[in-house]
C-alpha cells in the first residue's frame, strides 16, 4: 500500500456553528459540505472536518500552559505565505485568539495559537 497524500484530517470541537464561524471567518477556510454534527472546509488542496463532540472545556489554566508550551504537543499546522505570516499576529490578537510568540527556526517561522476549543494550531511560513 502506497498512500498517495492526506485527503482531510478532523479536529473535534464542543460547538459546531462557534467553531466553523471561526474557521471561515478568522482563518479564511470555505464550507464544502455539512453533515449532521461534522463540517467540511477546504484548505488548499485538502479538507478539514470539524466534529461537533461533547468535550470538557479547558480551564484558563489548561490553555496558558498549552500555548506557553507548544513544542512537541500535537497540532495541526497551516502553511501561509510570508507576507500574510508578517501581519498574522495582529491580525490573530485583533480576532481575540491566544498566540505563542513567533518561533524562528532558521529556514522558517511559525506560530502557535488555540481555536476557541483550546485545539493547538500552528502557521508557517518557509523563506
Amino acid at each position: 500500500m502506497k498512500l498517495e497524500r492526506l485527503d482531510h484530517f478532523g479536529i473535534e470541537v464542543a460547538e459546531l456553528k462557534r467553531a466553523e464561524r471561526f474557521y471561515t471567518e478568522v482563518l479564511g477556510l470555505s464550507v464544502v459540505a455539512r453533515f449532521g454534527d461534522q463540517v467540511l472546509l477546504q484548505c488548499g488542496e485538502q479538507n478539514l472536518a470539524l466534529f461537533q463532540v461533547p468535550r470538557t472545556p479547558l480551564t484558563p489554566g489548561e490553555r496558558q500552559n498549552l500555548i506557553s508550551h507548544p513544542l512537541g504537543k500535537g497540532h495541526h499546522a497551516f502553511r501561509v505565505s510570508r507576507a500574510d505570516f508578517e501581519i498574522a499576529s495582529k491580525y490573530l490578537a485583533e480576532a481575540g485568539v491566544e498566540t505563542a510568540a513567533t518561533i524562528d527556526w532558521g529556514d522558517h517561522e511559525c506560530m502557535y495559537f488555540l481555536d476557541l476549543d483550546g485545539n493547538l494550531l500552528e502557521i508557517v511560513s518557509y523563506r
